[in-house]
């Protein structure tokens, strides 16, 4: 593997070289991600397995989203209501079996209500086996699939369960699969208040404390019980830039609604979005080996912005990573390398370079004077090492 390193100038105007502060949060665990360039600007415990409470019920309406998209379920379908799911407390929608519930309201009675009974039929319905345990397990499996590494499910609400936890990192992977999944329901997250049949009226409002602050916060859920605490995962969106944060452990409701709001404060605050390179502009060079040419350029498909800290340097440390020597022929668009960005104060990311022309192998006399030149350089060292 070899490298070149460098440094890459900024689009944008030059500001003072300090690096952002970090953020100290009095959460257990907290994970900040900026979505719009795949930044995290916080990671505390963020890989740590913990009671998410509910929370982990953004799992369970992920995977009901995929069965209305995939005709599963319908919104306008109606579902029984076990006695299971209606023997569920804490927060619900005072559902009972004589009910037969259509979909969308379940959605929103999970979404905007919290409704651990609404979770229940849900799981049922789609459960295996028809049961909220079978449920469980499908929904760990699935989200193993998409990444959740430290997620086991033990029912579909985030009631209390022994072994049932999830990761701050895999709530905020999850909440940007819902965002980009399911625009058509992450409307929904944005809802402050939802009147299911005017049998509830002490449970019709959001709980999440940040939606009526207007600072771009749009969904997505709280979460609390004594084991876990009081936690939230939540997404804000600012002009051109998405955040998503998760945090748990916090003493109080009250405690959780400043921490968030100092949170999505910080992130917009104190990082900007600036960009590094356009998509097809050449980055850097590489040498070729036995082509026409002695080096191919590289370049990135897409245009690539980074995140700084407002008060930062107009250059970032860069480093172009290949296997070398890159042998002839290349073909443009091949895949070559990566550039990785090495903010200051921030983690590094990885961007695949592209050859930005193609480079024909060398005709046979050329290619005889590179290998005659490589003996001859060969053989000229080890002249050198016996003297």
């Amino acid at each position: 593997m070899r490298s070149i390193r460098f440094l890459l100038a900024l689009v944008l105007a030059s500001l003072l070289a300090m690096p952002a502060a970090a953020f100290e949060t009095s959460a257990r665990a907290a994970y900040v991600m900026d979505m719009t360039t795949g930044t995290v600007l916080l990671d505390k415990n963020g890989d740590t397995p913990l009671p998410p409470a509910s929370m982990s019920k953004l799992m369970t309406l992920y995977v009901a989203f995929e069965a209305v998209r995939e005709g599963q379920l319908s919104l306008d379908e109606r579902l029984p209501v076990s006695q299971h799911a209606m023997s569920y407390g804490g927060s619900t929608m005072f559902l009972d079996t004589t009910d037969r519930v259509r979909v969308e309201d379940l959605l929103r009675g999970i979404v905007v209500l919290s409704g651990n009974d609404a979770c229940a039929v849900i799981a049922e319905a789609l459960s295996p086996d028809g049961t909220e345990a079978g449920f469980a397990r499908f929904m760990t499996q699935r989200g193993q699939r998409m990444g959740l590494t430290g997620s086991v499910f033990k029912n579909a609400s985030g009631w209390p369960a022994e072994g049932h936890v999830m990761s701050m990192r895999d709530l905020v992977v999850l909440s940007q699969r819902i965002i980009e999944d399911f625009p058509e329901f992450y409307e929904m997250f944005a809802e402050r208040e939802f009147r299911f049949d005017g049998r509830a009226p002490s449970n019709i409002y959001n709980r999440n404390p940040l939606l009526s602050l207007d600072i771009g916060v749009d969904g997505l859920k709280t979460g609390h019980t004594q084991e876990a605490g009081y936690g939230l995962t939540a997404s804000a969106r600012q002009g051109d830039r998405r955040v998503i944060f998760a945090i748990s452990g916090l003493d109080s409701a009250n405690a959780r609604a400043r921490e968030g709001e100092s949170i999505v404060n910080w992130a917009f605050r104190q990082f900007t979005r600036r960009s590094v390179a356009k998509a097809g502009a050449e980055v850097a060079r590489v040498p070729v080996f036995m082509g026409e040419a002695r080096s191919v350029g590289l370049a990135p498909k897409e245009d690539i912005d980074t995140l700084l800290p407002v008060l930062g340097e107009e250059t970032v440390a860069a480093e172009v990573v290949y296997t070398g020597p890159v042998h002839a022929p290349v073909t443009e668009g091949d895949r070559l390398a990566e550039l990785v960005l090495k903010p200051e104060g921030l983690p590094e990311t990885r961007v695949p370079l592209f050859a930005a022309e193609a480079v024909a192998q060398g005709g046979f006399l050329q290619r005889l004077g590179i290998v005659s030149g490589r003996l001859a350089q060969r053989l000229w060292s080890n002249i050198e090492g016996t003297l």
